[in-house]
């Protein structure tokens, strides 16, 4: 039995999702009804630096941080804001984006060519010191 390559799973996430442009991600950076959210792993995020202002949320605990009902919910994740989502390259973003409007978040968004992407446009990058 072959399985469904992950790159099928993405477009098919992407069918369903709203991608927004990068430079239009950098623009809404300091919004207060905006949250940043990085789904990298932690060593992604020493190595390659982070959006500043992004709330660390690992692709790992996203949906039991995000459910308010969780002993694992972080209020950041559930207070309102317009969510934009990111990874390295927006693989991992637009199907956590997905999962989380499978759950029924609303207002959560991919970032277009993640954190990369970010980079390679001139967005704000804040590293390790």
């Amino acid at each position: 039995m072959a399985i469904k390559p992950v790159s099928q799973l993405v477009e098919e996430a992407r069918a369903e999702i709203t991608i927004i442009p990068t430079a239009e991600a950098i623009a809404m950076l300091g919004r207060d009804d905006v949250l940043f959210v990085d789904i990298r792993d932690v060593r992604e995020l020493d190595r390659e630096g982070r959006i500043p202002g992004a709330f660390h949320a690992p692709r790992g605990m996203l949906e039991f941080w995000v459910d308010p009902a969780s002993p694992y919910h972080k209020p950041p994740l559930s207070d309102g804001r317009r969510k934009v989502l990111f990874c390295a390259s927006a693989w991992r973003s637009a199907l956590s984006v997905r999962a989380l409007q499978d759950m029924g978040v609303e207002n959560v968004f991919d970032l277009e060519g993640g954190f990369s992407a970010w980079k390679k446009a001139g967005g704000p990058v804040e590293t390790k010191a």
